[in-house]
């Protein structure tokens, strides 16, 4: 059954919301209306004159002869909102830019309530005084801000330790598809007046039209007062344009100028612009550095600054192309992302639905081989013990399941289905008494589907998602095995995480949903080795395991590793390399594997099967982590991550050889590589990192792991 949100949005009553005449205000509840996945509980109220409303399931309230105190206009729309409502029982009420809205109404509703800021807070009537901030703070559900520099006004004299129930979420749009054809067009949109900075743009852009013949420069926009007038040939004044309209204009623009003097909340034309490929100025005021990141700040907030940088930018015609290209290619503020947000600060507001967006800290049961039945000889390279560390550190609290361990010490003469349906009653009887909000497991089977099936069933609020390392390629047998084990639970679950790049998967035609990839994470307590910093008798270390549960070598078992290696050692005759699994050295684990490896320079980072987009095993973490100069195949394409200071890429074993014969010679650069690695790898995939990636990709938030 899906879950029903009803929320009641309501505009300012002065706020229009018509296609024709809509304002920043409407445009955002327009925007996060069409996106949100409650749109069809969704009512949004205002006081419109006008019938060409930007969006369904809009309600005006009618309001006439509204008084001329604010209290008294305010106690009036409140009171026709109530009688418009009717029997409609809101789970959340959102109010937008109205402070004294929230007031009147949470004395009459029993709801939700989220108050949203477009303009400066201390500015607004509810809102200016300390105490009436902290009122709000203390009374409100939530509180969003459309920028860090609202947010920042909103606390100003206020302690920060309520900032937990208030969120920015800028207003966004959605990406261009193309690039449009640009014509010679100066842009100026917004107020024509000097608070916005006409003036300014008045002054600079006459003398730019007298000095540049062939570029045109246009206003887009209306002011009731007196205003500058431009007065230019090359000069047009279009008025107030539909908001599409202004879009579609942007899109012919080279240039969009935002010179604003006032402290502009967010600044929404200096989004609009850049994302519709405008080299883009603007005055580094309020919230308007926060719109992009790709555009041309006035060091100086005059005519003769803007002229100049316009100039600048007519007359350099690459450094204008490559302005517009990055604006285009990285919009800063996206409505697919965003909306997401919204849906999920409101899911997190009513308690019948996902607790876990309410509670920060989440329960999490971790089941994973923890190796007990193999002495913990592989605890080395465990990925579930890095997730369980990386977990505890941020935060959360964790049960450990050992699979594997549970069902071999439970193992009776009766057939072995009896030992799995212990462990399937055993699961379901932890579940109901430790009731997590995330179940995480990887490499197993021993999860029955109908389990999985009854644990949603008790708690429909449970995130389930599994985890695999192993490779995924078509050259190598193990990984249609491989792809088979994901695939079994690949759909019962919420998410999958793989450490292989998502593309390779699905080129096996294998449908699966929400696959991510992950890189093995290093932890802090088990990559805690510098060789960097030792003297080494080794030069080269590589350790293949073979067998895992056996931890002999396979006799007779084809690996295409060994035919590598036997061509390597040929051609490295003056290197002391230190293998096993090779040439009858046996493979080395637990504590022995570290005394091995910490006594080699270098380390090589060779993975069974062919090498693939990003795979690699626990190894790439044990050598680089560890500080040992590490040497990978080009083609994993690890450089999308590190570089050539930080990893030695080779293209085949003849550059490989080379640079092992090189880098034995040059202990310097070796030992800076090998440091630069390590560092790098801890900054980008700790076990802090990585958990909280898996977390927040989990429970559907807007992450990156990179």
């Amino acid at each position: 059954m899906k879950n029903i949100i009803k929320i009641a949005t309501i505009l300012p009553y002065k706020e229009n919301y018509t296609v024709s005449k809509a304002q920043a205000a409407a445009i955002w509840v327009c925007d996060f209306f069409k996106h949100s996945k409650y749109k069809g509980n969704n009512y949004i109220f205002g006081n419109t004159k006008g019938k060409d409303y930007l969006t369904e399931n809009y309600i005006n309230i009618n309001i006439n002869n509204l008084k001329s105190k604010l209290s008294s206009s305010t106690s009036e729309y409140c009171k026709n909102f109530i009688k418009n409502a009717g029997s409609n029982n809101f789970d959340i009420i959102e109010i937008h830019n109205r402070p004294l809205v929230f007031n009147y109404l949470k004395k009459q509703i029993n709801s939700k309530f989220i108050l949203y800021f477009h303009n400066d807070p201390i500015s607004m009537n509810g809102s200016k005084t300390k105490d009436e901030r902290l009122k709000l703070l203390v009374n409100l559900d939530k509180i969003i801000f459309v920028s860090k520099w609202v947010q920042n006004r909103f606390f100003e004299d206020l302690d920060k330790k309520l900032i937990n129930k208030t969120e920015v979420v800028y207003p966004s749009i959605s990406k261009e598809k193309k690039l449009h054809l640009k014509e010679k067009r100066i842009t100026f949109v917004g107020k024509l007046n000097e608070s916005k900075g006409y003036d300014i743009y008045k002054n600079a852009v006459l003398k730019i039209l007298d000095e540049f013949k062939e570029w045109k420069a246009f206003s887009i926009g209306d002011e009731s007062r007196d205003r500058p007038i431009i007065n230019h040939q090359n000069h047009e004044e279009l008025g107030f344009l539909k908001h599409k309209d202004v879009l579609q204009f942007l899109n012919k623009s080279e240039i969009a100028v935002v010179p604003s003097r006032w402290e502009e909340p967010f600044g929404r034309t200096a989004l609009e612009s850049s994302s519709r490929a405008c080299a883009t100025i603007i005055s580094n005021r309020g919230g308007l550095p926060e719109t992009t990141d790709y555009c041309i700040i006035l060091k100086k907030l005059n005519s003769n600054e803007l002229y100049i940088q316009l100039k600048d930018l007519i007359l350099n015609n690459k450094k204008r192309k490559h302005i517009q290209n990055l604006g285009f290619k990285n919009v800063k503020h996206l409505i697919k992302d965003n909306s997401k947000l919204i849906d999920q600060i409101r899911e997190g507001l009513v308690q019948k639905f996902n607790l876990n967006f309410i509670r920060n800290k989440l329960r999490i049961i971790n089941i994973y081989n923890t190796g007990q039945k193999l002495n913990h000889r592989l605890y080395n390279i465990s990925l579930g013990k890095k997730f369980t560390n990386g977990f505890i550190r941020n935060g959360h609290d964790v049960l450990e399941i050992s699979d594997r361990d549970f069902i071999k010490q439970n193992r009776t003469f009766s057939l072995s289905t009896n030992t799995n349906n212990k462990f399937q009653k055993y699961l379901l009887e932890t579940f109901k008494n430790y009731n997590p909000d995330f179940l995480f497991f990887g490499h197993t089977k021993n999860i029955e589907l109908e389990t999985i099936d009854k644990f949603k069933s008790t708690n429909k609020n449970i995130i389930i998602s599994q985890w695999n390392e192993d490779p995924i390629m078509p050259s190598l047998d193990y990984s249609k095995t491989n792809i088979k084990n994901i695939s079994y639970y690949g759909n019962s679950v919420d998410h999958n995480f793989i450490t292989t790049d998502p593309s390779i998967f699905k080129k096996q035609n294998t449908k699966i949903k929400n696959l991510h990839f992950f890189f093995v994470p290093v932890d802090r307590n088990i990559e805690c080795f510098d060789v960097f910093k030792l003297n080494p008798t080794k030069d080269l270390f590589y350790a293949m395991s073979h067998g895992v549960n056996r931890a002999k070598l396979k006799k007779g078992k084809i690996d295409s590793r060994i035919n590598f290696l036997n061509n390597l050692v040929k051609k490295i005759k003056d290197i002391n390399y230190d293998f096993y699994g090779f040439e009858n050295k046996e493979p080395i684990w637990g504590d022995s594997f570290y005394r091995a490896l910490v006594n080699s320079k270098m380390g090589l980072n060779l993975s069974r099967g062919l090498p693939t987009k990003y795979y690699s095993s626990n190894r790439i973490a044990s050598l680089m982590g560890n500080g040992l100069l590490t040497f990978i195949d080009r083609k994993t394409q690890m450089y999308d991550f590190f570089n050539k200071n930080e990893i030695i890429f080779y293209d085949n074993i003849h550059d490989l050889s080379d640079k092992i014969n090189f880098y034995k010679k040059n202990n310097k650069s070796r030992i800076e590589i090998a440091r630069n690695g390590k560092k790098k790898y801890f900054q980008l995939f700790n076990e802090l990192k990585t958990t909280k990636y898996i977390v927040d990709k989990s429970l559907g938030n807007k992450t990156n792991l990179y």
